[in-house]
């Protein structure tokens, strides 16, 4: 028996629940009585979640991440332990690998240590698109503790998603390289995480929009490494393309220096676009125009939601998106 469970037996919300067994004045007398009846017939002693910031709490949020080595994973870890910290939490720190099953083993293991909650980063938790089966261990745990997916929209009672506008960024810098004069635009990516399926769902749509087919050998699939992107477009000698853009910035510093061993000069003979606004866009030569998927911004909502939920408030939108930025530096003339 778990607050999910009392909810649905009650016919209220969890975050009611929590109000109840906090003592809130914000629920009215007949749904206290209502929840009530139900928590004394079922014996349920609430846990730290129900509890909410009361003085049972571990004050401890769980972080996940498939790969901690990656930059925009470490970066969004910085900035959630810094916000959560500010809030007198602690962090366990976990790292997944991107295996289904190893997914959802280190999902319970955070579960096993008493977290307050649990936050998920990196759209390989939201799936591959295949079936709603993949995220059911992210539904299972929120029936124990609010669990938050940053990069993934997973849908699901007391699960909550951050995303930025991958699709929107993707569309508008295609359209950017096709006003150019851009033909053949090469799109790279090294998963099919949700994140990755909608930054090429607005590859394509831009594409459709000028009356140009997304053709097959224009999308490449690789690992996501500098020379492994470099030594695979040099493979493909009679690959012609005259813009990339990359699901990342390593990939991105990859076609740089593809360009640099072609002898090929850019942005003249070719435009490259990254992504996530790393330090790999000014550490590379010319520095790499790349869209700004806005991590802080993500983190810092993602932090605040986190706070309202265990308080038990009510809030405005489980799901929420905030829009990427192109930031344009010298490998691209748009």
């Amino acid at each position: 028996m778990n607050i999910y469970d009392i909810a649905k037996m009650a016919g209220v919300s969890i975050a009611t629940v929590s109000r109840v067994v906090n003592g809130s004045d914000k629920v009215s007398e007949k749904t206290k009585r209502r929840v009530m009846e139900v928590i004394e017939k079922e014996g349920y002693t609430p846990n730290v979640f129900a509890q909410g910031l009361g003085l049972n709490t571990m004050h401890t949020a769980g972080i996940l991440v498939p790969d901690i080595s990656d930059l925009y994973m470490s970066s969004a870890i910085s900035f959630l332990e810094e916000g959560l910290r500010n809030h007198g939490y602690n962090c366990i720190l976990g790292c997944s690998g991107f295996r289904q099953e190893s997914m959802a083993q280190h999902v319970q293991m955070l579960l096993s240590k008493k977290i307050d909650g649990l936050i998920l980063v990196g759209s390989a938790y939201a799936g591959n698109g295949a079936s709603e089966r993949e995220t059911d261990y992210i539904r299972e745990a929120a029936a124990q503790v609010p669990v938050f997916v940053i990069n993934g929209a997973v849908q699901g009672e007391n699960v909550f998603s951050a995303v930025c506008g991958d699709r929107e960024a993707m569309r508008e810098v295609t359209r950017a390289l096709l006003r150019r004069g851009r033909k053949r635009i090469l799109f790279l990516t090294d998963s099919e995480s949700y994140s990755a399926r909608e930054k090429m769902a607005g590859y394509e749509e831009a594409l459709t929009e000028a009356g140009r087919p997304a053709l097959g050998e224009l999308k490449l699939k690789l690992r996501n490494r500098i020379h492994a992107t470099r030594d695979l477009l040099l493979q493909y000698r009679n690959l012609d393309f005259d813009a990339v853009v990359a699901t990342d910035d390593g990939m991105a510093v990859g076609a740089v220096k593809y360009a640099a061993a072609r002898g090929l000069s850019i942005p003249e003979d070719l435009n490259i676009v990254g992504y996530n606004n790393s330090s790999l866009a000014v550490a590379c030569e010319p520095e790499l125009t790349s869209i700004d998927n806005r991590t802080e911004e993500i983190c810092r909502e993602t932090v605040d939601l986190f706070m309202r939920t265990l308080r038990g408030e009510t809030v405005p939108e489980k799901h929420f998106s905030v829009s990427c930025r192109i930031v344009k530096r010298n490998t691209t003339d748009f």
